[in-house]
């Protein structure tokens, strides 16, 4: 069987673009993350927004299921492993940031992880999981077969809640940077969303599919075990 890294993220199909140190630094600005805080991403593919991290000045570390991974990165901590079956394999309370993207609607058991990182994290530590939102994305959310959970911002705050985690809260969010700090064009773009094609190309798409941004502390007096 083929590596999924090498098929999906081919980077003929999916070059190297500059978007991802546009999102490292949204989020690094939006939820104070600090130089020298590690940071875990969980599903780095190609570690893109990681490196992007590292540069702001965080400790960074990665694991995936491709070998590939490994060997894009390796001047990079990265690790090799089935997360949802043999869990996270770092020690408790060993890292202040969990981030991932287009991971956690991969698992059968998100409760799985979620219980992996609420131990992992530092007490305070923050967990971010940009995951698509079906209610926006329904009609083609299953072009990508290895989605498994489907999210929306009721479902993604719950499980955080459920899991122990506090201060949480859900946002929607298009991946288009010059909406970022436009609420006016944000809210145009949800004007224009239902008369753009199904599988349009290019920057409409990106008008058109919405994501959810997750986020959540683990509990200052708790330790976080399930």
């Amino acid at each position: 069987m083929s590596d999924y890294l090498k098929v999906v993220y081919d980077d003929k199909l999916r070059p190297y673009t500059d978007y991802p140190g546009k999102l490292a630094r949204l989020l690094f600005e939006k939820y104070g993350m600090q130089a020298g805080q590690t940071l875990l991403e969980p599903g780095c593919g190609r570690g893109e927004i990681l490196k992007c991290f590292r540069d702001f000045g965080m400790l960074v570390k990665g694991s995936d299921l491709s070998p590939e991974t490994a060997v894009l990165l390796e001047d990079m901590d990265i690790k090799i492993c089935d997360v949802e079956n043999d869990g996270l394999p770092y020690a408790d309370n060993s890292v202040d940031v969990i981030y991932t993207k287009s991971f956690l609607e991969h698992f059968y058991y998100p409760e799985r992880f979620m219980r992996e990182a609420l131990r992992v994290l530092k007490p305070g530590g923050l967990m971010l999981n940009l995951v698509p939102d079906w209610e926006a994305n329904y009609r083609k959310y299953f072009d990508d077969y290895t989605h498994r959970t489907p999210f929306t911002s009721v479902s993604l705050r719950d499980i955080q809640l459920i899991h122990g985690f506090e201060k949480v809260e859900v946002i929607k969010f298009r991946q288009l940077p010059f909406l970022w700090r436009s609420p006016l064009l944000n809210s145009l773009c949800s004007l224009i969303a239902p008369f753009v094609p199904l599988r349009t190309k290019g920057k409409m798409r990106w008008v058109r599919e919405i994501m959810l941004i997750g986020a959540g502390r683990k509990p200052m007096n708790k330790d976080g075990m399930a």
